[in-house]
Parts: C-alpha cells; sequence; structure tokens
C-alpha cells in the first residue's frame, strides 16, 4: 500500500494495542508494564502506577508480548543463487539459439552434443553455454528441476566445465542440499583451483553444514583472489562464530546438529532439545508435506552470547539465519516457551528449504506463529478495525492498501512496535487462509511463489485475490470469529 494507508494501519495498532512486556530483573523479579523503552542506562515503563524505570545493569532482559518474543528469521543471506550465463565472446549468439520463441530448443542441444562428441573445446563450451542458458530459462519459470536436469545432463557432456559446476552447486545451495553442492564444488575447485567464486560457494556450502573452520578457510582464500565488501562482513561474522564456539559442546540426532555453550546449559537440556526438535520435526514433516535433506544447525547460547553474537534486534527472542539460534540461560529443561520457540524456528527453516528462500517474510513469519500456537483473538478487535480504516483510507485516494515491500522484506531493522503490527497482520493473514481452505491452500501458495514471478501473483493463482483482497478478507473473518 501507499505510505500514508500504511501508517493509519501503524499507528491504528501502535496506539491500540499497548502490549504487555515484561522486564526479567537479574535478581529473578518480574515487572509487567506497557511502554517499555530503553534510554542510556535506565529502562522506563509504564504500569497502574504510572511511569517508572530501573537500572538497565539490573535487567536480565526483556520479554515482548506473550513472553516469548518473536523470532528475527534472515536466513536468505546466502548469495544470489541462480545459474548465470557468460555471453562474452560471441556466446550470445549461442545463448539465443538455445532459448528462443519461450522454450528450450531440445533439437539444437542435440545438435550440440553431437558436435561435442567429435569435437574441441569450443564445441564443449559452446555446449555449457547453451546448457547454463537453458537453465537459467527454466529457473527464471520456476522450473527448479529441470534447471538441474539440463545442468546434469549437459555434465555428462562435459564433466569438468566450471560454469556447469557452479550453476549446479548454486542451485543444491537454493533446494538445500549442501552436501550434493559440496561434492559439484569439490570438482570445480579440481577444475579451477583459482576461481574465487568457487572459494565463496565453498564457503557457504561449509557454512550451512556447520564446518566454521572451512567457512573462514574458504572465504578467506576467496578474498585474497578477488576484493568484495560483502564478503568481508559475511567472513566476519563466521569468525565472530568460530571463536564463540571454540569451547562449544556438541550433540547430534537424527536431523539436528546441537552446539552449545555449557555455561548456558543445564545438563539434560541438550538431550531435551534434541527430542523436542525431532518431535516437532515430525509434525513439520506432516504439515508441510515436505523434508529438509540435510542435518540442522542449532546453537544455544547465554543471553549476552546472543546478543553479542547475532546482533539481533532487541525485540527478537531467538534467530534463524539458516542456522537456528536461541537463548537459553538459565533453565533447566524444555518448558512450553522454549519448546514454541523452538518450533517457531524450525518452521522456518522447513519454509526456507521448501521455496529455496523465496517465501516473502508475512508469510514465513505468520506460519510459524501458527505453527507454534499463536491465533489472533488477542489483536482481532483492534486489528480488524485497522485494517477496515487503512482499506477506507487507501480507496479514499485511490490507491491499493497494502505496501508488499513491508510485507515481503525484512523486518530486521523495524522498531519493536512496527515488529507488532507485522507479526499481528502475518499471523491474521494466515490464520484466514488456513481456517478457511485448510492448509492445501498454504501448501499450494508455497509452491507457487517458488515456481511464480511475484507473490501476488501466487494469491491471485491460488486464492484468487491481491494483497488488497486478503487485507479485506482477513478483516472480515477477524470480525466474524472473534466477535465479542
Amino acid at each position: 500500500m501507499r505510505r500514508g494507508a500504511w501508517l493509519v494501519l501503524l499507528l491504528l495498532l501502535a496506539m491500540q494495542c499497548a502490549r504487555a512486556d515484561t522486564i526479567v530483573l537479574k535478581n529473578g523479579g518480574r515487572i509487567s508494564a506497557t511502554n517499555v523503552t530503553v534510554e542510556g542506562d535506565r529502562v522506563y515503563y509504564e504500569t497502574a502506577s504510572g511511569r517508572s524505570s530501573v537500572a538497565k545493569s539490573e535487567v536480565e532482559r526483556i520479554e515482548l508480548g506473550d513472553s516469548s518474543g518473536p523470532s528475527a528469521s534472515a536466513p536468505a543471506n546466502l548469495p544470489l543463487l541462480m545459474p548465470r550465463v557468460d555471453l562474452g565472446g560471441g556466446r550470445a549468439d549461442v545463448a539465443r539459439a538455445a532459448v528462443h520463441d519461450g522454450a528450450v530448443d531440445d533439437v539444437y542441444l542435440a545438435r550440440l552434443e553431437d558436435e561435442t562428441r567429435n569435437g574441441g573445446a569450443a564445441a564443449v563450451s559452446r555446449l555449457a553455454t547453451a546448457y547454463d542458458a537453458g537453465a537459467l530459462f527454466e529457473f527464471n519459470r520456476g522450473d527448479i528441476e529441470h534447471a538441474l536436469y539440463l545442468l546434469r545432463r549437459g555434465l555428462t557432456f562435459a564433466p569438468e566445465h566450471l560454469s556447469l559446476l557452479l550453476n549446479l552447486s548454486r542451485l543444491q545451495l537454493r533446494r538445500g542440499e549442501y552436501t550434493a553442492a559440496l561434492d559439484s564444488l569439490v570438482r570445480a575447485e579440481q577444475v579451477a583451483p583459482d576461481d574465487p567464486d568457487t572459494a565463496v560457494l565453498l564457503g557457504w556450502a561449509y557454512r550451512r553444514t556447520n564446518r566454521l573452520d572451512r567457512t573462514v578457510e574458504e572465504w578467506k582464500r576467496a578474498l585474497s583472489l578477488r576484493p568484495d565488501p560483502r564478503l568481508e562482513g559475511s567472513l566476519a561474522n563466521a569468525e565472530r562464530d568460530l571463536e564463540e564456539e571454540r569451547s562449544y559442546r556438541a550433540e547430534e540426532s537424527s536431523h539436528f546438529a546441537l552446539r552449545y555453550s555449557g555455561s548456558a546449559t543445564a545438563l539434560f537440556l541438550p538431550g531435551e532439545v534434541l527430542r523436542a526438535l525431532e518431535s516437532h520435526f515430525r509434525d513439520l514433516q506432516t504439515e508441510l508435506n515436505f523434508t529438509p535433506p540435510e542435518s540442522i544447525a542449532v546453537i544455544l547460547y547465554t543471553d549476552k552470547a546472543f546478543a553479542d553474537i547475532t546482533n539481533a534486534p532487541s525485540w527478537a527472542g531467538a534467530l534463524n539465519d539458516g542456522r537456528i539460534r536461541v537463548p537459553v540461560h538459565g533453565l533447566t529443561a524444555v518448558d512450553d516457551r522454549l519448546s514454541r520457540v523452538l518450533r517457531h524456528e524450525l518452521t522456518h527453516s522447513f519454509i526456507f528449504q521448501k521455496t529455496g528462500g523465496l517465501c516473502p517474510t508475512w508469510l514465513n513469519e505468520g506460519l510459524a506463529q501458527w505453527m507454534e500456537g499463536k491465533r489472533s483473538e488477542k489483536f482481532a478487535a483492534t486489528l480488524a478495525k485497522a485494517i477496515e480504516s487503512a482499506q477506507a483510507r487507501a480507496q479514499s485516494a485511490g490507491q491499493t492498501s497494502v505496501a508488499p515491500g513491508w510485507l515481503e522484506g525484512s523486518w530486521t531493522g523495524r522498531s519493536a512496535d512496527e515488529a507488532t503490527v507485522l507479526y499481528s497482520l502475518s499471523l491474521a493473514m494466515v490464520e484466514y487462509i488456513i481456517r478457511t481452505n485448510g492448509m492445501a491452500d498454504i501448501g499450494r501458495l508455497l509452491d507457487t511463489i517458488t515456481a511464480g514471478p511475484s507473490t501476488e501473483a501466487a494469491l491471485r493463482s491460488v486464492l484468487q485475490m491481491d494483497y488488497s483482497g486478503l487485507e479485506k478478507e482477513t478483516a472480515r473473518y477477524l470480525r466474524r470469529t472473534y466477535a465479542q
């Protein structure tokens, strides 16, 4: 929606949804309050007695809302994982011959295969370009399976061609097939030991398989081959993780690789965490009709280490950036709060791997909240009123009423009030979809988003409505379901 219409919704919710937060003190005390803010060395808050404050040094943490705290999900920090085509040196003509009139030309590919059987390096180069172009075309129209087929087919004729190997690894990383990607990248490294792209992708594959030492090694090598300011930032984060986790202990289960700080966890907590995760894994397999192909990394921190390492926003109760990161300091068992946090974060891991990182934030966060057991009753009346007010204001201005940029982009830079609004709206929209048509529509929506040009196009295809229609139907659902 346009900015003015969105701000109506944002301000209504920020003013009318006075969220009850909990200030947890280091001495074990808890203060239930609203409008909690941190100003300098004091934490200010409001209760029925008025505005008060407490020294920041006395505060262990601040729990937002229902005490679990939303998560900050940012797993899509992988590089842009799509096939690339080198069109230099006359290769553009080959790419145009391989893909034209809205399709891959199989006859042309077959002719190039014949030439490769009987030709030399030039024939191999033409074939690789054609298959790279075909894979990019299929990827762009959402058919990753066919893109993978084309790359593997090309490699049967050019098994040592660097671009085919790198493009294959990019799609394998996107699909969460990290071990397979490592195999492709090791082959690429043997072909071109000094290729910086290979080193960058190897670093990501090692990071996703929890091998931080190899990640740091590969990214340092990549930077020695080619400067890259963004990679320097990723390297700094990996080095920070590696240093923090040097003394961490490790345990594994069928689907998880767990690391934890001995000072953060009670003796039996790691085993309980793994059992809870495996239970949630089985449930999500059924609900989402998907099984992640690789073990999922989980890190348990002290509260201080979590804040220092992740740089997560203050409202975040956990973080999923490809590894599930959870602060557990002081817990001796998996209580209801921790179980819900684990289920929420695990949902993000499923969705990321199911969609290749293409799921918009509102659907990702809304579905994670639904899976952990949250519902919209608390904010239903206020949220419905806010949506209707925003729609009316937008309609009078001749505008639509939702801004995809707000809903689809990252929320990690949002304030606590903005995050509350966005999480409430995302849960309500997902709840409406599930309660109206069941999980089947969620599955179709995730599949269509992965294969289609945009989220709004997927909404039209699956739900026969755009963002504005989804907003309107969500408001109606909230009033109908939670009418007082």
